[in-house]
């Protein structure tokens, strides 16, 4: 299998999680957008979906699925999406794309987080992929002397902005022994809007796709299928 062909296994088996009648939440980047794919064979049986990005949106809208503002609703029963890299505990960088402030809304009004990746997402320790900081611009300086601070190398994002209108700065270096306390950290930085670190509200189900096939990760429970 290739690993596209990976990324769509993972991404048509996250569709077991979606419950009629209800919003879904769609995340940003490849694996996502074969959970898209998924969700259109569905769409007539779910009332609409809330996406993390513009991207995501236009698929959607492509697809004939109806498009949910969030501030319409007070909680989401299933938010989808990849990582950027993922450990056993759930904790996750995510970023890559972008979109990391609209996807860490998103997944703190979600009841359940199932993470869709490949094998190669999942480490034993967060910080080998560079952590993605969003930074209002005039704080750019500021904020990356105090991630030289904390230990990282960080690295301007040239010629990308956010849909906020804010930088990105990605993080090298860092080696995430404490996630949760890395990310409160950061965050508290003068002009850091967020962080890609999702710590303090991780995943709840993660799906690992590999050429032997899917294994299932529900905090502290293995299940390969």
């Amino acid at each position: 299998m290739t690993q596209d062909e990976i990324k769509k296994s993972v991404g048509w088996a996250a569709l077991q999680y979606v419950q009629t009648s209800t919003i879904v939440g769609v995340g940003t980047g490849s694996t996502a957008n074969h959970f898209i794919d998924a969700l259109g064979s569905v769409k007539h049986q779910i009332k609409g979906a809330v996406s993390s990005s513009k991207v995501s949106s236009m698929k959607l809208k492509k697809l004939g699925i109806p498009l949910v503002d969030l501030n319409a609703v007070d909680m989401l029963d299933l938010y989808v999406d990849g990582a950027d890299e993922i450990n056993p505990y759930m904790h996750m960088i995510k970023g890559g794309g972008a979109a990391l402030t609209h996807e860490k809304i998103i997944a703190a009004v979600a009841r359940k987080f199932v993470c869709i990746v490949d094998a190669s997402k999942l480490v034993d320790m967060l910080g080998n992929f560079p952590l993605p900081v969003e930074v209002v611009p005039t704080a750019r300086s500021l904020v990356a002397r105090e991630l030289v601070r904390l230990g990282s190398i960080p690295k301007y994002r040239q010629g990308i902005i956010t849909e906020n209108g804010n930088i990105i700065l990605d993080a090298h270096n860092f080696k995430i022994v404490n996630p949760i306390e890395l990310e409160a950290q950061i965050n508290n930085i003068p002009g850091v809007v967020t962080v890609g670190l999702f710590a303090r509200r991780g995943a709840d189900i993660a799906l690992i796709g590999s050429e032997h096939g899917i294994k299932i990760i529900q905090k502290k429970c293995v299940i390969n299928t």
